[in-house]
């Protein structure tokens, strides 16, 4: 069995919809089962129906819906071809986008948004897509079920970046999923979304499709993970930045993980983890040019006499810069540092220390007025927002120092 995982602009129209149809029918003798995300714009579409009825402006929010409903409607004509299955499809999609046009009304009138609301309506995009594409899985006799991630991707009830519970998922997955794989069917389910053990929606963050296909070619121990995007694979450098980038053939879980956390686009930071726990393999591949090798990511590649492997940025990050002359010596200065960023969930992505000062860097300030004022109680601190980090990556840098 194989996890194949679109992206949104892998499924954006009908033409990108029977590209994925295509790489699905070349994978079928292998088991697959399908994760997609949203149609390109759908998600962030969602979310500012949800903001702008925050304001008040419901008009706004219904016309942000009805453009969707179009899009999507739009999508399934231009794909299918049997009615009957279109206004099947074009009545769940109205219900879809009346739920959402009440819970924008709510928001409204309550004059207030919780990230529980937010990811009931983020939610949407991914129900919307798999929908279609399993109906056009089945008219393309590729017999396909469709699986609600809900029913299987159980997480704790941190709405908006819920933590996956791997022994429940583990256990809904091959109780929901693996009687259908045996059958012969294709099983199409939802990426970003899960629901806590009482059935509430989640999301598990931006970008969050790449996870669950993760953790599902983790659970169900599959032999491979392709992540289908819309570049070549992973690249020497951004290619916004740097238009000679080259596609890297092969590299470590390890050079993967620093690319993602550190800024490259093409894989979520946490869906490393999961496929090196089960030593599975990840492609990351273009849906664009589905005959393009990609780049595929394993524990062990063979060594390389090149040292650098790439290079990745990351913007918008604030460095906060922590002085004391008492921490010369001191037992347990850093540990009362990180104790105030724990305290107040903020992650911290790296940090430099010398006899008298620490200096680290964060991704968000929501906290850091705050965080600031803590610190300041035993040092003295400066904040310096709007800096970059830049990244270089390699396995074999180490042995070059």
């Amino acid at each position: 069995m194989i996890i194949l995982k679109f992206g949104g602009t892998s499924v954006e129209d009908a033409h990108a919809m029977r590209n994925v149809i295509g790489i699905i029918e070349r994978e079928r003798n292998r088991h697959p089962l399908v994760v997609v995300s949203a149609i390109a714009g759908t998600t962030n579409a969602l979310l500012k129906s949800a903001r702008v009825s925050l304001d008040g402006n419901l008009d706004e929010a219904y016309q942000i819906l009805n453009d969707l409903l179009e899009r999507h409607v739009s999508l399934a004509e231009n794909l299918l071809d049997n009615r009957q299955a279109i206004q099947q499809l074009i009545l769940s999609f109205k219900r879809h986008i009346d739920d959402l046009k009440n819970l924008c009304r709510g928001i409204a009138i309550l004059g207030e948004l919780t990230n529980r609301s937010l990811d009931a309506i983020a939610s949407v995009g991914e129900r919307l897509s798999s929908l279609i594409l399993c109906e056009a899985l089945n008219q393309f006799q590729l017999p396909s079920v469709l699986v609600d991630a809900r029913s299987f991707l159980i997480t704790d009830d941190h709405f908006a970046l819920a933590t996956p519970l791997f022994n429940k998922i583990e256990e809904k997955a091959r109780a929901v999923i693996t009687p259908q794989l045996a059958a012969g069917y294709i099983v199409v389910t939802q990426g970003f979304i899960g629901a806590t053990q009482k059935g509430t929606t989640t999301t598990l963050g931006r970008g969050g499709s790449d996870y669950s296909a993760a953790i599902i070619g983790s659970v169900l121990e599959a032999e491979e993970i392709q992540i289908w995007t819309d570049v070549d694979g992973v690249l020497t450098a951004d290619p916004r930045i740097a238009p000679a980038a080259q596609k890297l053939k092969i590299i470590s879980f390890r050079e993967a993980s620093e690319l993602a956390y550190f800024g490259a686009k093409v894989l979520h930071p946490s869906t490393i983890l999961p496929a090196v726990k089960k030593n599975i393999p990840v492609v990351v591949l273009n849906s664009k040019r589905p005959t393009s090798t990609g780049t595929l990511i394993v524990a062990s590649p063979p060594k390389s006499r090149v040292a650098v492997k790439s290079i990745a940025s990351k913007t918008g990050i604030t460095v906060v810069n922590i002085q004391s002359t008492r921490m010369l010596m001191a037992y347990g200065f850093l540990q009362s540092i990180f104790a105030v960023f724990g305290k107040y969930k903020t992650a911290v992505d790296l940090v430099s220390t010398s006899e008298v000062a620490v200096s680290l860097t964060i991704d968000t300030t929501t906290h850091i007025e705050a965080i600031t004022a803590e610190l300041e109680e035993f040092a003295d601190v400066s904040v310096l927002e709007k800096k970059a980090i830049v990244c270089i990556v390699g396995e074999q840098m180490h042995s070059t120092v």
